[in-house]
């Protein structure tokens, strides 16, 4: 399988780089869908659905007589302005495939080529679901990512198992990291306004100053991990954007503070959310108010023991038992998440730095992936779709 999908690099590079070159924000991935499309029409025998969750593809290859497989890769871009010299820079301003979702979209292509032939060759039972999602990086105006469209549209109907790579431009090239449990994180952006009267700076005793309230906000904000977090249960709040005022000698009569909240476990999810309210009633005692929004996203991602013992299997096979990361997870999120709670189904982080020295790290204009990572990712998610659906591997 690795051998045949080094022989796919030139392909996988070329779809990679015009998917790179041409990158489109969630919910705009038309030009990537309709590659994607083409793609799997050139490739044969795959059923092909477009259109799925706004703007993505869904091809199904082989037939329910037997387990069922997906696989997902992420197509959309970032707001970003692409710094690299690239000839195949973004030709869309102000718009850059800044975290990978182009390596992910051309892999997961090559695995469709490997999988097909393995399919003729092998006359394999079972069904591999492509799942080309839409709007990774960012919801819609109902506050729902491409991979909660994806789930509310039914694309896991009927899957047995689902599994995904990530590439990791800061983990070197040749190493992969799949841990099981917790692998990424619950996220909830909140946005308050603390309310004063104002005034004149030269008689603030004359009214109330949300400037003078901020002080203790900020301090029981950054307290609730201190102190009203168990110590050993992972959980962040950060402040983000702080907001007020527009002339020297004015008090403002609001300040804006907006942030987010990570965690793994619900219950630290629903505490944190709780205690953000409470710091933000502190400005009740100073004569003020307050008006706080909490805008739930995606869910904490877990890994199956069983579906993250597969992918471990098969990368080990390919790339030796050394090449394993075995760092601690972090607490960025993914809503890949969605899908894991569906049914059984892991993530595996792939190494893809370049090894220059040069820290090219995700969302950022300066971002970049050693290509050489593009045939192994197809071959370790082709190779993993076939053990299970010879039974190699089981739930």
């Amino acid at each position: 399988m690795l051998d045949r999908a080094h022989a796919l690099a030139n392909e996988l590079v070329r779809l990679r780089r015009d998917i790179h070159a041409h990158p489109e924000l969630g919910f705009q991935e038309t030009r990537t869908a309709a590659l994607v499309a083409d793609t799997l029409g050139e490739i044969g025998g795959i059923t092909i659905r477009t259109g799925v969750a706004r703007t993505g593809v869904v091809g199904d290859l082989g037939d329910a007589n037997g387990p069922t497989i997906a696989i997902r890769a992420d197509m959309d871009a970032l707001p970003i302005i692409e710094a690299t010299a690239h000839g195949f820079a973004s030709a869309n301003p102000g718009v850059m495939h800044a975290c990978g979702h182009d390596a992910h979209t051309a892999m997961l292509l090559g695995a469709a080529h490997l999988l097909r032939e393995r399919f003729a060759v092998e006359g394999l039972r079972g069904r591999v679901r492509f799942m080309f999602q839409p709007s990774e990086e960012a919801c819609d105006r109902e506050g729902k990512s491409g991979g909660l469209r994806m789930v509310e549209e039914g694309v896991m109907a009927e899957v047995d198992a689902v599994i995904a790579l990530h590439v990791d431009s800061m983990l070197p090239f040749g190493q992969v990291c799949i841990r099981s449990g917790w692998t990424s994180a619950a996220v909830d952006d909140f946005a308050g306004v603390l309310l004063g009267s104002g005034g004149h700076g030269a008689s603030p005793h004359e009214g109330s100053d949300p400037v003078f309230m901020l002080i203790p906000v900020l301090t029981a904000l950054y307290g609730i991990k201190a102190r009203r977090i168990d110590p050993v249960e992972p959980g962040i709040l950060s402040v983000g954007v702080v907001r007020g005022g527009q002339a020297t000698n004015v008090i403002p009569s609001e300040v804006e503070l907006q942030g987010t909240l990570r965690s793994y476990s619900p219950r630290v999810r629903e505490l944190l959310i709780a205690e953000v309210e409470r710091a933000f009633a502190v400005s009740r005692a100073y004569g003020g108010d307050y008006r706080l929004t909490v805008q739930h996203g995606y869910p904490a991602g877990w890994n199956d023991e069983r579906v993250a013992g597969w992918l471990e299997q098969v990368a080990g096979t390919f790339l030796g038992e050394r090449a394993f990361d075995h760092s601690a997870p972090g607490l960025g999120a993914e809503d890949f998440a969605y899908m894991c709670q569906q049914v059984p189904g892991a993530m595996l982080m792939l190494g893809a730095a370049i090894g220059d020295g040069v820290a090219r790290a995700h969302h950022t204009p300066i971002f970049d992936i050693d290509e050489r990572c593009l045939p192994i990712g197809a071959a370790i998610l082709a190779e993993t779709a076939v053990r299970f659906l010879k039974g190699e591997v089981a739930l």
